[in-house]
């Protein structure tokens, strides 16, 4: 018999060092035992935002599913710059190599709705140029 899902939460939180609080008190989940569990999977992400999607069961058991950093948060520490552009048509706060573009693209591969490297790398770019982050050729 499987278990009655009572809620699906999306949630960010940083990696390695989630905390019971009122963020997780919204899933209604045994809160220490998921930090335990997420911060044992996330411990090499430290310092990350950590996507999470957790299915609580009405029996207050839970699964949890991580996905990879916001695109955006790569591209601030590829830039090594601490935020985006106000307006990004005018003014550029920053470069990345076409390289750097690869890896957050082939590292976010997993998330993304494409088939292949060069079309993630499109999105990614995409992401960069609303941001004021401009591509090196």
């Amino acid at each position: 018999m499987s278990k009655k899902i009572a809620k699906v939460v999306k949630m960010e939180l940083p990696g390695g060092e989630a905390k019971p609080g009122p963020k997780l008190a919204s899933a209604g989940i045994l809160m220490p035992k998921f930090c335990t569990d997420f911060n044992a999977k996330t411990a090499d992400r430290k310092g990350e935002v950590v996507p999470v999607i957790i299915t609580a069961y009405e029996d207050k058991s839970f699964d949890f599913v991580i996905k990879t950093s916001p695109v955006a948060g790569l591209l601030l520490k590829a830039a090594g710059i601490k935020k985006g552009s106000a307006n990004s048509k005018t003014t550029k706060v920053a470069k990345i190599s076409k390289d750097d573009l690869r890896k957050i693209a082939e590292y976010k591969m997993p998330d993304l709705n494409c088939n292949d490297v060069e079309a993630a790398m499109k999105i990614v770019a995409g992401t960069a140029r609303n941001m004021g982050i401009e591509i090196d050729e």
